[in-house]
């Protein structure tokens, strides 16, 4: 393999070539693309698609991208076929209404012929069988003999946007593997000889709500070329995997699973190159942002990661191994990409902290489906896993249906996943009648005026008061003329200075005055464009079409301006302290108090919060001034202002700046200063999912209610324990040892009741050969005082089995099951002996073969569970244990 052949090395062949002709060389998007509508960014030209249609002016006329790229539809075939990946690179160059076909074919064909060195000869292109001009000029002007070039389909090579929108024929470049062959049959879809290296898109047409085809007025180029296919064929090995780009990781897979790759099997193989390729992808998905979790891109990671660990397991690497190979895709990609340098870190703990989880899901999981697959062996049916059974795996033990496939198909079984999908719609039928509220029928009703009513408009960000004019009223979600005095009611006005509860923060409260009325408003909510007020009518009459003077609890509107703008501080704060790749992932900002959730997977250190807020008050003592602009979000984005992950936002965007200190996009109120503020207190900080951790904290005013109360509970310890408040901690640990020491002894004492009481039982033991059997009842004995005294009397009897019971708190009830050797020797096991008697009181445990704890649910059963296990263990020993058992064996 030539040096100047090696994946980074065409990586930047591609740039140098195209910014040579007039092409802007911009770095690669994030995965996490802006476009809300998917999940990833999965081709090239995706962030580019709002100047494709027509949303964003570009700011150059050309340009040039490797873009990094996640697609997962087709994950069964990664390691199974020579190029499908999760993760691939995809390099390309686009033109904004600048250059069209011509340039854009001569210059793919110079760039793959000249600067690649590939043989014309070995190249065959296709062209959208109605595309004459393409075709035109792939024939006169580069030269390719007609039967090289093949007329495609509309879905092989027309390119669309959507159902409507821009769109155009597309034309490719293909490598042919096997040119001995020969030219009488070529059949561009037998990807076993010819391979796409490079698509062209010409974006010529429009495409109207009837289908009918119109020409674009500005006419665009999106190409692209797949780094990894390219490099499959210039360094001449089999498939992409083995290229320089991923073959490093793959063996790095292989030296752990101490397998040499080119003599492993077939599947040995498949599950290196599975690793190999995933390993790419998560590295990249964890540097942008992403961790993982239950949904969306989260799922799609987490999804990622444990493929990676399943095919560790099949290749027998018993221990996590997951680091180190990510660890090798990071010294590939770094210079290319140094984002995953800085993220290393990260990278390592989340890849950690996943692995170590999934571990112990996949060992259980493994184990019940093995069962599911002999108990179906066994019975003869058809060699399938239920719904009912994939969906009790998922549901009750976290195993993801996609992984029962896979393991069910490995093994020659099928999976009813129809069974499963109505399994899942009943769960959330049942999620959805547990939900029902009357709230859904205001809503409706509200949705019916709304077609005819005009948005509210809202003056709160510069007015406290506003006058305003009765739209409509509503009473228990129906619409009515007029309401009165004791009534609650839901009143929609035309304007108002009312901030409606959203982007985490609640709605203002305040009142409503009219003629001889007045409504106190309680809170006020969104619906569409409509600021509901939904308040009591205190006194007089509110008729629709009323004038009223809309004013709002100036107290609670500062107290919430207070809270909200100290959340920005804080997120700013923890980016600094923290990690800069923090994000928000939710929000309340109330008048009380503030609560911030953000992406971490880990606690924060006592140190780093008392950091935070020591930062977070200095902003504050710093009284920087907030600017407010209305801005383009393109021009938003580019100033750096922070954007709420997964949020839908216009055209135009409001900007909230706090210069040098925080710029976030936000719909809020806020202080005018950051002095206004006052002071900031963290109160707690706690996890709340996989990845998100939450800190609640007061500001302004409500700070010294916080204090003032936490004071009044310090005054009243102090009264309490006679100390000073600084001698309270210590007094408070004092307590702790000697509730501790008093615990202990009162342990210590039941255990010396139960072995009295046990002592008392030995007369009741019954022999059966030389073994002898006590089953007894012990009160209210304790389960660890329980198995104390079981294992005295085992002992005291010699060889024998020993079974207890008793009823430590209502409800509960407490068994426990001691067996000698001898009665091991014959086949019985105390833990699957215990956990069966167990079942018949409601219950169910188990343990190791001589010594073993279970409990159950119904004390009323408990005399019945233990004759079942006298009866039973008489029985077993009778028929086993006729003979003398060896005590020395």
């Amino acid at each position: 393999m030539s040096p100047s052949f090696s994946g980074a090395a065409i990586r930047q062949a591609f740039l140098d070539f195209y910014a040579q002709r007039g092409h802007q060389v911009l770095p690669s998007a994030s995965l996490v693309p802006e476009d809300p509508t998917v999940l990833l960014t999965i081709a090239g030209m995706l962030p580019f698609k709002p100047i494709f249609l027509g949303h964003r002016d570009p700011e150059y006329p050309r340009v040039t991208t490797a873009q990094k790229c996640v697609r997962t539809n087709d994950i069964e075939n990664v390691g199974r076929t020579a190029r499908h990946h999760t993760f691939f690179e995809m390099l390309g160059n686009f033109s904004f209404g600048d250059y069209f076909k011509k340039e854009a074919i001569t210059w793919a064909w110079e760039l793959v012929t000249e600067v690649f060195g590939l043989p014309p000869e070995r190249l065959v292109v296709s062209v959208f069988r109605e595309d004459e001009e393409a075709f035109a000029l792939w024939r006169n002007e580069i030269g390719i003999p007609p039967h090289r070039i093949r007329r495609m389909g509309e879905e092989d090579n027309f390119w669309a946007a959507g159902p409507t929108g821009p769109c155009g024929p597309c034309s490719e470049i293909y490598y042919d593997f096997k040119p001995e062959l020969g030219d009488e049959q070529i059949d561009l879809g037998d990807d076993s000889r010819f391979l796409e290296i490079y698509n062209l898109v010409f974006m010529e047409l429009n495409r109207d709500s009837e289908g009918r085809l119109t020409p674009l007025a500005k006419q665009n180029i999106d190409t692209g070329l797949g780094l990894e296919r390219l490099a499959q064929v210039l360094q001449g090995v089999p498939n992409n995997y083995e290229t320089d780009l991923i073959f490093p990781i793959v063996q790095k897979a292989a030296e752990i699973a101490q397998v040499d790759y080119f003599r492993a099997s077939p599947e040995q193989k498949v599950s290196l190159k599975v690793i190999g390729d995933h390993a790419r992808a998560v590295m990249h998905l964890i540097a942008d942002g992403v961790i993982p979790s239950n949904v969306d891109r989260g799922y799609v990671l987490r999804r990622l990661i444990r493929r990676m660990v399943r095919h560790g397991r099949l290749l027998g690497i018993g221990e996590p191994f997951t680091w180190p190979v990510v660890e090798t895709a990071i010294q590939l990609a770094e210079a290319a990409y140094p984002e995953v340098r800085e993220r290393e870190a990260v990278i390592k703990a989340e890849l950690q902290r996943e692995e170590e989880q999934f571990l112990k899901t996949l060992e259980r999981g493994e184990r019940l489906l093995f069962d599911l697959f002999a108990n179906v062996t066994a019975t003869g049916a058809p060699k399938q896993i239920s719904g009912v059974d994939a969906f009790k795996l998922f549901d009750t033990y976290g195993f993801p249906l996609e992984l029962t496939q896979e393991i069910a198909q490995e093994h020659g079984f099928s999976v009813d996943v129809q069974g499963f999908e109505q399994e899942m719609e009943k769960q959330r039928q049942r999620a959805r009648a547990a939900h029902q509220t009357l709230d859904v029928m205001a809503q409706g009703s509200l949705d019916e005026l709304a077609e005819f009513l005009i948005e509210t408009e809202f003056l709160g960000y510069n007015q406290s008061s506003a006058r305003g004019v009765v739209e409509a009223l509503l009473v228990e979600g129906k619409s009515v003329p007029q309401v009165e005095a004791g009534q609650v009611v839901q009143v929609v006005l035309d304007r108002t200075p009312f901030y409606a509860e959203s982007g985490g923060q609640i709605g203002d409260r305040g009142y409503l005055a009219g003629d001889g009325v007045l409504v106190r408003v309680e809170d006020v909510q969104k619906r569409g464009d409509l600021f509901v007020h939904l308040g009591r009518v205190e006194r007089g009459i509110l008729r629709v079409g009323d004038p009223v003077q809309a004013q709002i609890d100036l107290a609670c509107r500062r107290r919430a301006q207070a809270h909200h703008t100290a959340t920005h501080l804080l997120q700013a704060a923890l980016k600094k302290v923290v990690d800069p790749s923090i994000s928000q992932a939710g929000s309340l900002v109330a008048f009380d108090r503030l609560r911030f959730d953000f992406t971490l997977s880990r606690p924060l250190t006592p140190e780093e919060l008392q950091q935070v807020e020591d930062l977070v008050n200095t902003w504050i003592a710093e009284a920087h001034p907030a600017q407010v602009a209305i801005l383009p979000l393109a021009e938003a984005k580019a100033r750096g202002a922070v954007a709420m992950f997964g949020e839908k936002y216009g055209a135009e965007v409001r900007v909230v700046d706090f210069p040098g200190v925080s710029m976030e996009l936000c719909g809020g109120t806020h202080v005018s200063n950051t002095a206004e503020i006052g002071l900031f207190k963290i109160i707690s900080e706690s996890g709340v999912a996989a990845g998100i951790r939450r800190i609640e904290a007061v500001a302004g005013p409500a700070v010294l209610e916080y204090l003032n109360e936490r004071d009044s509970v310090v005054r009243e310890l102090s009264a309490q324990f006679k100390a000073k408040p600084q001698e309270i901690p210590e007094r408070v640990a004092a307590l702790q040892a000697e509730l501790r020491a008093t615990q202990k002894a009162l342990e210590e004492a039941r255990s010396q009741l139960a072995l009295l009481q046990a002592e008392q039982l030995l007369p009741q033991a019954v022999s059966v050969g030389n073994l002898r059997i006590l089953v007894a009842e012990l009160g209210s004995t304790p389960p660890e005082a329980l198995k104390t005294a079981a294992e005295h009397l085992l002992q005291r009897l010699g060889e024998g089995a020993v079974v207890l019971g008793s009823v430590p708190e209502a409800g509960k009830v407490s068994l426990v099951a001691a067996f000698s050797p001898a009665v091991q020797q014959l086949g019985l096991k105390a833990g699957s002996f215990i956990g069966e008697i167990a079942k018949l009181a409601g219950g169910g445990g188990g343990g190791r073969p001589n010594l073993a704890q279970a409990g159950g649910k119904q004390p009323e059963k408990l005399a019945q569970a233990l004759q079942a296990a006298q009866k039973r263990l008489q029985a077993e020993l009778e028929k086993g244990g006729k003979k003398p058992a060896s005590s020395s064996s």
